[in-house]
């Protein structure tokens, strides 16, 4: 039911928190799992946690060593936080992401939900991959949430969404959403571009291209839209190249 949703576990402590993910993926019909640079992983101890039932979903897990490997292919990210402020705006509660995921699922994408490492979560470079964050509220005498808590209580909430009905297009097919690292790509694109016309300061472009991510982080980015973007960068690009004062100068 939620084929195409990913969960991406990032740097886990303790396999047995492995165990317990891949059981909560399990009741939630989640079976894409996959766990970037583990702490010590230990399958004989992560197995009982996972229980007889969910020892398929611990043992297809694809282990990775970097974010960027399990993100592939995906065309939408989404990470969890405690921590807000800063540099971490717009940040979800899970009944609001649910609505942004099953829209993106609906749209045939693949979409990942990505949980930091239990003792201090993901960092702000970490984030800067995704196109939303999200919270999970608590009350003040107990803030922090077991990762395998945090998990089912967000996949619980996607479970609710899709319970609604498979969405079946009319017509020809829709063009597929833009993948992570095509929307990276595009950023990488875009910063170049709007340093070379100084919209951008110089000091800090990371920073002061953030209100951009987080605009484009609100559309469902199609691959033909990615394409349209992408030229539109590059006839800039050229055509600053071109004006510039030493090709001028040696017309």
């Amino acid at each position: 039911m939620l084929e195409q949703l990913r969960v991406i576990l990032f740097r886990p402590k303790y396999p047995e928190n492995i165990g317990s993910v891949a059981r909560a993926c399990l009741n939630m019909g989640v079976s894409d799992l996959v766990v970037v640079d583990p702490y010590n992983f230990n399958m004989e101890k992560a197995l009982p946690l996972a229980t007889v039932h969910a020892k398929h979903v611990l043992e297809s897990a694809r282990i990775v060593e970097t974010l960027a490997q399990a993100v592939d292919g995906c065309t939408a990210v989404f990470g969890t936080t405690a921590r807000t402020g800063g540099w971490r705006k717009g940040i979800m509660n899970p009944e609001t992401l649910t609505n942004v995921v099953d829209e993106r699922l609906r749209s045939n994408g693949t979409v990942a939900l990505v949980f930091g490492p239990e003792d201090k979560g993901l960092t702000n470079e970490e984030t800067s991959v995704c196109s939303g964050l999200m919270t999970i509220p608590t009350s003040r005498e107990g803030t922090s949430l077991n990762l395998a808590q945090s998990v089912v209580v967000t996949l619980y909430e996607c479970f609710k969404k899709s319970l609604n009905g498979p969405f079946i297009p009319d017509g020809p097919p829709e063009e597929r959403p833009a993948t992570v690292q095509e929307q990276e790509t595009m950023f990488h694109n875009f910063q170049d571009t709007l340093l070379a016309i100084d919209f951008l300061k110089d000091d800090n472009p990371e920073y002061w291209m953030l209100p951009v991510r987080r605009f484009f982080s609100k559309i469902n980015l199609k691959r033909n839209e990615f394409n349209l973007l992408m030229g539109v960068c590059r006839q800039v690009q050229w055509f600053i190249k071109k004006n510039e004062p030493d090709s001028l100068s040696r017309k």
